[in-house]
C-alpha cells in the first residue's frame, strides 16, 4: 500500500508537472503571436512614418521646381516685354521717318499742283 501511495503521488506530481509544461508552451506560444503581431505593427508604423516624409520632401521638392520654373518664365516674360517695347520704339521712330517723309513728299506735290502742275 504504501507503493500504492508512492505510485499515485509520483503520478499526481507527474501530471502537475505536465500541466506546468503545457501551461508554459501556451504562454510562449502566446508571447510569440503577441510579439509577432507588435513587430509587424512597429514595422506598418515605420513604414507609414517613411511613406508620409518621403512624400513631404517629394511635395517640397515640386514646390522648389515650380517656383524655379516661375521665377524662370517671368523674368523670360520681362525679357520679351523689354524687347517688345524697344521693337515698339524702333518701329515708331521708322514709322514717323516715314510720315514725315510722306507729308513732306504731299507737300511738294501739293505745291506743284498748286503752281499749275498735276498730281
Amino acid at each position: 500500500m504504501k507503493e500504492n501511495l508512492k505510485n499515485r503521488q509520483a503520478f499526481t506530481a507527474l501530471q502537475k508537472v505536465k500541466g506546468a509544461e503545457e501551461k508554459a508552451r501556451k504562454m510562449i506560444s502566446d508571447t510569440r503571436e503577441k510579439k509577432a503581431s507588435r513587430i509587424i505593427q512597429d514595422a506598418y508604423d515605420e513604414a507609414k512614418k517613411i511613406k508620409e516624409s518621403t512624400i513631404k520632401q517629394a511635395r517640397e521638392e515640386v514646390k522648389k521646381r515650380e517656383k524655379a520654373i516661375i521665377q524662370k518664365a517671368k523674368k523670360e516674360a520681362d525679357k520679351i516685354g523689354r524687347e517688345a517695347e524697344e521693337e515698339g520704339k524702333m518701329l515708331r521712330s521708322k514709322a514717323e521717318k516715314k510720315i514725315q517723309e510722306a507729308v513732306e513728299k504731299v507737300a511738294e506735290e501739293m505745291k506743284g499742283f498748286l503752281r499749275g502742275g498735276s498730281l
